[in-house]
């Protein structure tokens, strides 16, 4: 079911920060911050699951099982990457049902043509807006709960320029997005421009390690007019970082005992996150003692 939290905060104004979660263990981690809502990203999803690039390999099937168990573990909203909605409008119908059978609170649909790509990489080819549209009507029909949010997403902007990709949103928050993402503004003054002409909660994608659009604060973004920021690459691209300097260092020493401070976690706290307290409290709960042997 999902979680009427988010619709709440959007209706009151409140900005949302939402970081990327790619795997069960930062969904863990994300879900005790304290964060508003949490991303679950596409890129780092399939690359996490399949290993594979963010191009459109990844099916329905291998996605929604994902998006549900990152939302029935975690007790923050989650916004889920669902693609183009995995094909035509029938698909999209059935991928809102399952995302939203999941307990996944918001679904992010693209434009794209199929297969897609990466919203930061080259290559991005769109279909009509108007085909987008009937997707968005179709998504809008097939939820069961209106807390259960609709974000629309445009890759207008990189190919077909700023003007075609404000025009979509406006189309698209019409068909009945909940709410509007145009995807790869390159200044902060497209950003602002677009908040300027969108008449819709709007969402920012902030991508770390080089993304095509600037990074700005909570308080610019919502001077501006935005609603919602998330960052999709930060957990995976920190998380690579770290294991390639650790492997690193493991294949060069031989062992792991000159590590800097901080770069490996306790395991007494991992143990904690993952709950093993709770698995030892079972057992500890329903153990029986051995029975005894009778003497010989």
């Amino acid at each position: 079911m999902a979680d009427p939290r988010l619709k709440q905060m959007l209706s009151e104004k409140k900005f949302i920060v939402a970081p990327g979660i790619f795997d069960m263990i930062s969904a863990r981690v994300a879900d005790r911050m304290g964060f508003s809502a949490l991303y679950a990203t596409g890129y780092g999803t399939v690359a996490s699951h399949l290993g594979v690039p963010d191009a459109g390999i990844a099916t329905f099937t291998d996605m929604v099982s994902r998006m549900a168990r990152f939302a029935q573990a975690s007790k923050t909203p989650v916004i889920a990457d669902a693609d183009t909605g995995y094909g035509g409008l029938l698909n999209v119908r059935h991928t809102v049902m399952g995302y939203e059978a999941g307990g996944v609170t918001a679904i992010q649909l693209e434009d794209q043509e199929v297969p897609k790509k990466c919203g930061h990489t080259p290559g991005r080819r769109v279909i009509p807006a108007e085909e987008m549209a009937l997707k968005i009507e179709v998504a809008a029909e097939a939820r069961k709960s209106s807390d259960f949010l609709i974000i629309a997403r445009t890759d207008a902007r990189t190919t077909l320029g700023l003007d075609e990709a404000i025009r979509r949103g406006r189309i698209y928050r019409k068909a009945g997005a909940d709410i509007v993402f145009i995807e790869s503004p390159e200044t902060e003054d497209e950003m602002k421009r677009i908040g300027q002409e969108i008449d819709a909660p709007l969402l920012a994608n902030n991508v770390d390690g080089g993304g095509r659009t600037p990074i700005l604060s909570a308080e610019k973004l919502a001077s501006f007019g935005y609603s919602i920021a998330i960052y999709p690459a930060l957990g995976f691209l920190t998380v690579a970082q770290a294991l390639e300097k650790s492997y690193a260092h493991l294949l060069q020493h031989g062992d792991t005992n000159a590590l800097p401070d901080g770069v490996i976690g306790d395991f007494a706290r991992m143990n904690e996150l993952m709950g093993f307290p709770e698995v030892w409290d079972f057992d500890k709960r329903w153990s029986r003692p051995e029975p005894q042997r009778a003497a010989e």
